[in-house]
C-alpha cells in the first residue's frame, strides 16, 4: 500500500474522533506563498511527492490556476499527521488571496475553526491580509501566524540578524494590531499570536522549512543556523532538519481549536435558532448521532460527477442514499455520493459525521451558503461577504442555438460562485454578469467558453452604481390606479451606523421571525421606539417602518407592501440603480373595506409612486464604488504613479517609503480603474508591486451627478432626465 493510501485509510479512521480533527485554512495576501506553503504540508503527510511540493501546486488543479500562477478556487484536502506520537486527522481548506475572489475566502472560513494567516517577511502586512483576518475573526476562527520568504530578506536584501528581527518584531506588531481591533471581546488576549508561546512561525515555503520557538527549544536548532544556512544557500538541509510541515502542523495542534471545542463559541455565532433545540444541542455539541446540519460552503463542477457540494457537518452525519431537505426548496434531495477531498481527489466514505468537512453529490438544489439538514431547522446565518460585485458585463452566445446551454451554464456558475450575480432578460434573451472586479469576469467568461464548451460575446465592463438620498422627504401621497387607495410615504437616508450594522449581518434581516431582536438592536442605534417597532421589512441596507396608528386592512396588505418596497429597491428613480442605506416611512393610508380594491394591481403601483415621489423630494444621488490602491514602486517612478492615479480621479491617502521604495496608499473610483494594469505598467517600466481591494460606496462627486446618471439612463434605453415628482403624483 502506497503512503497515499495508507493516510486516507488513516483519515478514515480518525474521522469519529472529535479530539483528533483540527478543520483549518490557509488564508494570505496574493502572492504570500498560501498554495505552495499548503503543497509542503501535503507532501510532509505523503499526499504528494516532497521534491514537487511547491512546484506541482497540487491544490491549485484549475487549468486557469496553473496558467495564471494564482489561486482561483478554495480547494480542500484531508490529512494525517503525527505528533508525539498521537495521529491528528487535518481538513485543510487552500484559500485565494487575490481581491476578486474574496467571496471564496469568506465561504471556507465559515467551515473552518482555525486559520493560518500568511504573510510574507519581505512585504509585510498588506491590505488582503487585513480583509483576511477581518474574515476570520468575524466567522470567530481563530489565527496564528507564519512569516514566511524569510530568505528572501537574507539573500536578496541583505539584511543582517538585528535588522530582520526587528521587521519580524513590526510584522508580529501589526498582526495583533489587526487582531485587538477586530477580535471578539471574549477572545481579546487569547488570540494575539505571540513568538514564546508558539503560534508564530518563521520559514519558507519555497524551500520547505520553518522554525518556531518550540521547535527551536526542541531541537536546539538556533536562529544563527538558520541565518548561517540561508546565507550559505544550503537550504536543503534546513529542510531536513526543519520541515515546514512538522513545524506548522505541531502549531495547529497545539494552538488550533478542535471542532467540539470550535462548536461551542462558533455555533450561536452563525446560527440563530434555538441552542436548547434538540439540532442545536447537536450542533454545539458536536454529536455524530442526531438530526444532520451541513453547511455548504462551495459547488465544485465535476465533468463526471456533477455538481458536488463542499461544506462541513456541523451537527449529525450525511449518508448516501439520505433524504435531506434544503431551506426554501420544495423537495428533498436524495444524497447520491458522500467523499472527502485530497487536492483534486475525492475518496468515497460511506459516512461523514459532525466535525469534519464533506463533498456530497445529489444536492441539486444546493448553492454555496445552503444550509442542509434531515429535519426542518433555522437556517444557517447568510454568509455576509465584505465586498459585493461592482462590474458588470452583458454575454451573449455567439450562436442562438447555444442559449438554453448559456442559460445552464449561468445558473450553474452562480451556484458555484455566489459572489457571480446573473440577471437574464427573459424578452431579449440579455445576460448581464456581476463581479467583484476585471479579473473576475475574465475568469468566469473563460470558463464559459472552455468547461461548457459555450462560444460567447461580451460587452465591455460596466460599473454598477447605488442610489440613495440626500435628506428628509416630506409626506408624499401615492394613489392606486383606481383611486380608491392612498398611501403617505416620507423617505430619510438611514445613519451610517445602521447601515453598517445592516451591512454586516448584526442585525438579522427576517422582520416576521426576529421582531424582539430587530427593535431592541435598533433602538440600541438610537432609532426612535416607534419606529423600530415598526420595522417589517428589511432588505439589503434598506428598510421600511410602519408608523401609522389603528388604520384598517393595513396588516392583510403588507405583503404587497413589501412587494412594492422590494421592486423598488432593485431600481430606483435616480437611473434604476439599486437603492442603498433609505428608510421608508409608511405614515399614514386610506384603504378600501372592500379587499376586491385592495388587490396587487392597485397597492403595489400606489406605493410604488409613493416611496419614488418621496425619494424624488428627498433629492436622489447616486453613490459610486470605491477601491483601495496600493502601489509599491522606486522612488524615482513615484511621480509618475500619482500623476497616473491623480488622472484616475483618485485620492492619495498615504506616502511612506521603505529603503528605495515609496509605498502609495490611495482610493480610486472602480469606474476609473478600467485598464489601469496596463497603464501602470508603461508608466515604470514594469517596475511595480500594486493591488486594489474593493471598499463599499462613496457619494459621487455632485460635478458628475448629471453627466453619470445621463449616461446610465441612455446605455437602459430610458429617456435621458429622471422623471420630475409631478409624475408620480398619479
Amino acid at each position: 500500500m502506497g503512503r497515499k493510501e495508507e493516510n486516507i485509510k488513516k483519515a478514515k479512521a480518525l474521522m469519529g474522533q472529535l479530539d483528533k480533527i483540527k478543520n483549518i485554512g490557509v488564508a494570505a495576501h496574493i502572492d504570500h506563498g498560501k498554495t505552495t506553503f499548503s503543497d509542503n504540508l501535503l507532501a510532509g503527510a505523503g499526499m504528494m511527492s516532497e521534491e514537487l511540493a511547491g512546484h506541482q501546486l497540487v491544490l491549485d488543479y484549475d487549468e486557469q490556476e496553473q496558467a495564471r500562477g494564482i489561486t482561483i478556487n478554495a480547494a480542500s484536502a484531508s490529512m494525517v499527521h503525527v505528533f508525539e506520537d498521537e495521529e491528528y486527522l487535518i481538513n485543510l481548506i487552500d484559500t485565494p488571496g487575490h481581491v476578486d475572489f474574496g467571496g471564496d475566502v469568506t465561504r471556507a472560513m465559515r467551515a473552518v475553526d482555525g486559520c493560518i494567516i500568511v504573510v510574507c517577511a519581505v512585504e509585510g502586512v498588506m491590505p488582503q491580509t487585513e480583509t483576511v483576518v477581518r474574515q476570520a475573526l468575524r466567522e470567530k476562527v481563530k489565527p496564528v501566524l507564519l512569516i514566511n520568504k524569510v530568505d528572501r530578506l537574507i539573500n536578496e536584501l541583505k539584511l543582517g540578524p538585528q535588522e530582520m528581527q526587528k521587521r519580524f518584531v513590526d510584522i508580529i506588531k501589526e498582526v495583533n494590531q489587526l487582531i485587538h481591533k477586530m477580535v471578539p471581546e471574549e477572545f481579546k488576549n487569547e488570540w494575539k499570536v505571540r513568538v514564546e508561546d508558539g503560534t508564530v512561525a518563521f520559514g519558507s515555503s519555497l524551500h520547505n522549512w520553518a522554525i518556531s520557538k518550540p521547535y527551536m527549544e526542541k531541537t536546539g536548532i538556533s536562529f544563527k543556523d538558520i541565518y548561517d544556512y540561508c546565507a550559505q544557500n544550503d537550504q536543503k538541509t534546513l529542510a531536513k532538519k526543519a520541515p515546514i510541515h512538522q513545524i506548522a502542523l505541531n502549531m495547529v495542534i497545539l494552538h488550533l481549536p478542535t471542532p467540539i471545542e470550535a462548536q461551542k463559541y462558533r455555533i450561536p455565532n452563525i446560527w440563530r435558532g434555538d441552542l436548547n433545540s434538540s439540532v442545536g444541542q447537536t450542533m454545539v455539541n458536536c454529536r455524530a448521532n442526531g438530526p444532520l446540519a451541513l453547511m455548504v460552503t462551495k459547488i465544485i463542477m465535476d465533468p463526471h460527477a456533477g455538481e458536488v457540494a463542499f461544506g462541513r457537518v456541523y451537527g449529525g452525519s450525511i449518508r448516501e442514499g439520505q433524504e435531506v431537505m434544503i431551506p426554501g426548496m420544495p423537495k428533498k434531495n436524495r444524497v447520491q455520493q458522500v467523499a472527502v477531498m485530497v487536492g483534486d481527489s475525492r475518496i468515497p466514505v460511506s459516512e461523514v459525521s459532525a466535525g469534519n468537512i464533506a463533498a456530497v453529490t445529489g444536492l441539486r438544489d444546493a448553492i454555496a451558503g445552503s444550509t442542509v439538514s434531515s429535519e426542518e431547522m433555522e437556517p444557517f446565518e447568510k454568509i455576509t461577504h465584505i465586498s459585493e460585485p461592482v462590474v458588470t458585463v452583458a454575454v451573449e452566445a455567439k450562436h442562438t442555438s447555444d442559449l438554453p446551454k448559456l442559460v445552464e451554464a449561468l445558473r450553474s456558475i452562480s451556484k458555484a460562485d455566489p459572489s457571480i450575480v446573473v440577471e437574464i432578460n427573459q424578452e431579449s434573451g440579455e445576460a448581464l454578469m456581476s463581479g467583484m472586479g476585471e479579473l473576475h469576469l475574465e475568469i468566469t467568461e473563460y470558463r464559459i467558453k472552455n468547461e461548457h464548451k459555450i462560444d460567447i460575446k461580451t460587452s465591455t465592463p460596466i460599473v454598477i452604481y447605488r442610489e440613495t438620498i440626500k435628506g428628509k422627504s416630506q409626506k408624499f401621497e401615492g394613489k392606486s390606479p383606481n383611486k380608491h387607495n392612498y398611501l403617505y410615504v416620507e423617505t430619510e437616508p438611514l445613519p451610517q451606523d445602521i447601515i453598517d450594522a445592516l451591512y454586516t449581518g448584526k442585525i438579522p434581516r427576517d422582520a416576521k421571525k426576529f421582531k424582539k431582536e430587530i427593535t431592541k438592536s435598533f433602538q440600541e442605534l438610537g432609532m426612535d421606539k416607534t419606529e423600530a417597532k415598526g420595522v417589517f421589512s428589511i432588505m439589503g441596507t434598506n428598510l421600511m417602518t410602519d408608523v401609522t396608528k389603528g388604520i384598517q386592512y393595513l396588516y392583510e396588505t403588507r405583503e404587497l407592501l413589501r412587494e412594492a418596497f422590494r421592486e423598488v429597491l432593485k431600481s430606483g428613480p435616480q437611473a434604476n440603480e439599486p437603492l442603498q442605506g433609505v428608510k421608508i416611512r409608511l405614515v399614514d393610508a386610506k384603504l378600501h373595506e372592500d379587499a376586491i380594491h385592495r388587490g396587487p394591481a392597485q397597492i403595489i403601483p400606489a406605493m410604488r409612486n409613493a416611496i419614488y415621489g418621496s425619494m424624488t423630494l428627498a433629492g436622489p444621488v447616486l453613490l459610486e464604488p470605491m477601491q483601495k490602491v496600493y502601489v509599491s514602486v522606486p522612488q524615482d517612478l513615484m511621480g509618475n504613479v500619482t500623476r497616473e492615479l491623480q488622472q484616475r480621479r483618485a485620492t492619495v491617502t498615504d506616502i511612506t517609503s521603505e529603503k528605495d521604495m515609496a509605498i502609495i496608499h490611495g482610493k480610486a473610483p472602480v469606474a476609473e480603474m478600467f485598464g489601469f494594469a496596463s497603464s501602470i505598467r508603461s508608466v515604470t517600466g514594469g517596475r511595480v508591486l500594486w493591488n486594489t481591494e474593493n471598499m463599499g460606496f462613496e457619494l459621487l462627486p455632485m460635478q458628475l451627478q448629471e453627466t453619470v446618471t445621463r449616461q446610465i439612463r441612455e446605455r437602459k434605453g430610458l429617456k435621458p432626465e429622471p422623471w420630475p415628482v409631478s409624475h408620480y403624483m398619479g
